[in-house]
């Protein structure tokens, strides 16, 4: 079996990590899977570029523009929006022809148009669509942000000024969305139960399979290894507890530094001998400018994107906290618990389906920096804490492990090319 597994980019963002640790558990379980990129970055021979050529640049270009220019000139929600109105035909690659099943993952910022959307459909080609946010189920926005118009019809996006407009951008990609998808059967795939449970409710895929499917790791990579020594690796003190938070834009909203701070102070206030025993790592772009804000001692990181880097801080950390004010599955949860390190986040998303309350971390009320504090206080000084890192381990190992994802992708593709064979 040959799967082709289409994404914008090889390493950068979530989504981008999700596929290509789909691809490897694929190979590693007899599947001859390839990962199609715009933009390759590394030597890997299952990795294949676009070929280079000033359209590539052009097609992110041009669909920036055409949103900006709705957006009336602002920058403000400018990369909040997609709209698929150009990209690269790749139904006459020969990967794609060769390709058994066609599994798209994330696809925007001039990747796919709908139109190539379109072709992919009626190539006659199994598709699966792993959803890593809410845009393949929307007209333009990836997070809805409490937004409901999705269920009935897009239109008047609050993302856009003067969204009353009778040239409403929303509802015209609306039209164009639905009536491609509904062109064929597309097999949607949904990273947690509750982006499924969300999709579901969408008019535009309602009549379409949705599954959920976790994302997979590779247990082998993130794993526990002496703490005291990965602290020394990094420059980190050896005597202190570590909060660690971890997001590629730590200044990004929807991550919720907000409450971090927040939920940090409030410990600090509540509890001074932290300012002694305890201290804040933050890996991500952007991190020194939240230094100043916190009351414990802060440890900026900056990026990292070095995998085995990025394994040694997980292990640095006592506890993780990610407050995302919305979120799918979060590769980070992972990571961190992949490397028995307990969990504190909100209850969003799919967070609390990965964080087992009081089991291998903790479930704060959404949007509560006092519940934030209270659930790191808790890891850090109330529970078990080997038992909370065996759970940990226990909770990976069943749920997300290569061998668990890539056995269920293996069934959904044998069941589409059973009925595509069916029908021929």
């Amino acid at each position: 079996m040959k799967v082709l597994i289409v994404n914008t980019s090889e390493k950068t963002g979530g989504a981008a990590v999700a596929a290509s640790r789909l691809m490897e558990a694929l190979n590693n379980h007899g599947v001859k899977a390839k990962m199609l990129v715009r933009e390759k970055e590394t030597d890997h021979l299952t990795v294949i570029g676009f070929p280079p050529t000033p359209w590539l640049r052009w097609h992110f270009l041009w669909e920036r523009l055409v949103i900006w220019f709705h957006c009336h000139g602002s920058r403000k929600h400018l990369f909040e929006i997609d709209i698929a109105n150009t990209g690269t035909d790749i139904t006459q690659m020969h990967e794609f022809k060769e390709a058994d099943v066609i599994h798209l993952h994330w696809i925007n910022q001039g990747m796919l148009s709908l139109k190539v959307l379109r072709k992919i459909l009626l190539s006659g080609k199994p598709v699966v669509w792993t959803m890593h946010d809410m845009w393949p189920a929307t007209a333009i926005c990836h997070y809805t942000r409490g937004c409901d118009h999705y269920q009935t019809e897009c239109c008047h996006c609050h993302l856009l000024p003067g969204n009353g407009s009778d040239k409403d951008l929303a509802s015209s990609i609306w039209k164009e969305k639905k009536d491609v998808l509904g062109s064929r059967e597309v097999a949607f795939v949904a990273c947690s139960q509750w982006l499924r449970n969300e999709a579901a409710k969408s008019a535009l895929i309602q009549k379409q399979h949705i599954i959920d499917i976790p994302n997979a790791i590779d247990t082998h990579t993130f794993q526990p290894i002496d703490k005291k020594k990965a602290r020394e690796k990094e420059g980190l003190p050896t005597d202190k507890r570590l909060i660690l938070f971890v997001s590629q834009r730590v200044t990004d909203e929807r991550k919720g530094m907000r409450y971090f701070v927040e939920a940090v102070n409030k410990l600090a206030d509540t509890y001074p001998a932290m300012k002694g025993t305890t201290g804040v790592a933050i890996l991500g772009g952007h991190a020194e400018e939240i230094e100043s804000m916190l009351k414990l001692p802060v440890y900026p990181l900056g990026y990292v994107n070095n995998e085995q880097r990025i394994v040694h801080i997980y292990n640095t950390a006592d506890v993780f906290v990610l407050p995302s004010l919305e979120d799918n599955l979060p590769n980070t949860l992972m990571e961190a618990m992949a490397c028995g390190v307990p969990c504190v986040g909100f209850n969003v998303g799919g967070i609390p389906e990965m964080i087992d309350h009081q089991q291998n971390g903790f479930v704060a009320k959404e949007r509560d920096a006092d519940e934030l504090a209270k659930g790191i206080h808790w890891v850090l000084e109330e529970g078990n804490y080997e038992q909370l890192q065996q759970q940990c381990l226990h909770k990976v190992k069943t749920c997300y492990s290569q061998q668990h994802v890539a056995h269920r992708y293996i069934e959904l593709y044998e069941q589409l090319l059973a009925k595509a064979k069916k029908y021929e």
